[in-house]
This record gives structure tokens, C-alpha cells and sequence, in this order.
């Protein structure tokens, strides 16, 4: 009973804003998801990546491991989505990358900070930054066929990366004001993105959920797989591997669909699996933290 409770008071909060944003729309009020998603990528995202990168308390030692693992379990990922992908018959620029990428931004984060407090919000972050480049690079070569190393440098949030571990290598802090003012911007991010998972969630038509549902299963199992077997194979501690099995289990990106439609690929089948692949969480994750707390 109480680890039940202790999930649900995990996971709750995570499900309760994002549902804040599905009535909203639903209740027909305007939403600006273009200038909310700019917001939070440009400015509350960066901000809080590195506040939390410069204040994790891990050995410097910890984190390249981690982020070793990351990119090992992603390669796992990919290898195995691929193999599916081409057995199943799919179209590879539709369904390749909605399956190895997950939204470990909106969700991801906050479920490592309600899990396992500001250390595994950094290693979240960790994660996340992985998982961005990865889809900025290798992610639209899948979708469009050409990656953009230009675009990966000009992200926001990969210099926030780069400046954090720089800052938690070399043990610097900003003055106090400084961070508390960072701070406070990041904190903008997971309620801002939360909100905004839900309402692209209800803005989104989609068909053949069978099959949606059925290859999001499939994507849990994988990648959650893969999650575990980094963990092992590079001995992570209790937090590091719990974070890292949860980011990379978490559900189909609404920016998966957005790329699609960007690049001309099959968007529907890609929406169905942010649909059903999100409701599959909602009941999946918390049986994923009871067994990684």
C-alpha cells in the first residue's frame, strides 16, 4: 500500500497538468502551442538543464558513465526498432524514430524529480540531452533523410548541456542571484510542458489505433529493455539506472508527430502512436517506478 501510494503521489501530478491542457482545449480556450513550445525550448528548458547540471550532486565520473550508457542504450534501441521496422514491413521514415525516441523531455523529466529529487532530475537532464541530439542528428536523417550537425550546435539546449558539465566538472557556481533568477526561469518548464503534452494530445486525429496500441507495447518492452541492460552492463547506481529505465520508456514525443508532418512523412499512423502510446503510460510507468524505487 504505501509504495502504491508513493507512485501515485509520483505520478499524479505529471498526469493531473497534462490534463490541465487536454480540458482546456477541450473547453475551447486558445492555446498557443508554437509560441509556449518556443518559450520552453529556447529559454525554460536551457535554464533549467543547467541549473540542474550545475548543482547535481554526482562525481563527474558518474555522469559519463551515465552518459555512455544513454547512448549504448539508444544504439540497442535503434538496432532492434530497426530489425522490427523492416520485418513488420513498415515504412521506415514513418515509424523508425516515434519508436526509439520518447518524451523524455515533458515527461521525463518531471517524473525523475518526483521519483528521485534534484539528483535525478540531473541525471534526467543527462538523458534528455542524449536523447536531443540523437533526434536532432540521427532522428531527421530517419525522417527526412538528411541530418543538420548546423541545427544540433544552434540548439539552445545542447549549449546548456555543454555549459553545465562544464560548470559540474569544474565545480564553478554562478553568484547567487544569478541562479537564483536561472532558477526561477526553469521552473517554468515542466508545468509549461506538461500542459502543452496535453494540449497537443487533444489536437491530434488520428486512425488505427490497433495497431498503434499494439507497436506501443512493443515500444515499451524495448526500450525499456534496453534501459535495463545499459544499467547492468555499466553497473549504474539505483538512481541513475531507475532514471535512465524510465526515460527511456516513457511515450511517444508529440515532436515525432510534428516532424512528420514537417518532412512529409505519414503524420496519422505517428499521431495514433502519440495517442495510444500516452495512455499506455499512464498505466505503465507507475508499475516501471515500483520497480525501479
Amino acid at each position: 500500500m504505501n509504495l502504491a501510494l508513493t507512485v501515485l503521489n509520483i505520478t499524479a501530478p505529471v498526469f493531473l497538468l497534462a490534463a490541465v491542457g487536454f480540458v482546456w482545449v477541450k473547453l475551447g480556450f486558445e492555446y498557443r502551442v508554437a509560441f509556449v513550445t518556443r518559450m520552453a525550448m529556447t529559454l525554460a528548458v536551457p535554464c533549467l538543464i543547467f541549473v540542474a547540471l550545475m548543482n547535481i550532486e554526482a562525481e563527474p565520473q558518474a555522469i559519463a558513465t551515465l552518459s555512455l550508457a544513454s547512448f549504448v542504450a539508444y544504439g540497442l534501441v535503434m538496432a532492434v526498432c530497426f530489425i522490427l521496422v523492416k520485418m513488420v514491413r513498415l515504412d521506415t521514415r514513418t515509424y523508425l524514430a516515434p519508436l526509439i525516441f520518447g518524451n523524455t523531455g515533458n515527461l521525463g523529466l518531471p517524473l525523475a524529480l518526483f521519483a528521485f529529487g534534484e539528483t535525478g532530475l540531473g541525471y534526467a537532464v543527462v538523458v534528455f540531452a542524449v536523447m536531443a541530439i540523437l533526434s536532432f542528428t540521427i532522428g531527421i536523417w530517419m525522417v527526412a533523410g538528411a541530418g543538420s550537425f548546423k541545427r544540433v550546435v544552434q540548439e539552445p539546449l545542447v549549449g546548456a548541456t555543454l555549459l553545465g558539465a562544464l560548470f559540474l566538472w569544474q565545480g564553478w557556481k554562478t553568484p547567487i542571484f544569478l541562479t537564483n533568477t536561472l532558477e526561477l526561469i526553469g521552473q517554468m518548464a515542466i508545468p509549461m510542458m506538461l500542459i502543452t503534452l496535453g494540449v497537443a494530445v487533444a489536437r491530434l486525429e488520428t486512425k488505427a489505433m490497433t495497431q498503434a496500441a499494439l507497436l506501443s507495447v512493443v515500444k515499451l518492452v524495448i526500450c525499456g529493455g534496453a534501459g535495463w541492460a545499459a544499467a547492468v552492463w555499466f553497473g549504474l547506481d539505483p538512481i541513475a539506472a531507475g532514471v535512465l529505465i524510465v526515460q527511456l520508456a516513457t511515450p511517444v514525443a508529440v515532436t515525432s508527430y510534428l516532424l512528420a508532418e514537417k518532412y512529409g512523412a505519414d503524420a496519422q499512423p505517428v499521431a495514433g502512436l502519440v495517442v495510444a502510446s500516452t495512455v499506455l503510460s499512464v498505466l505503465a510507468l507507475p508499475l516501471i517506478l515500483a520497480f525501479v524505487i
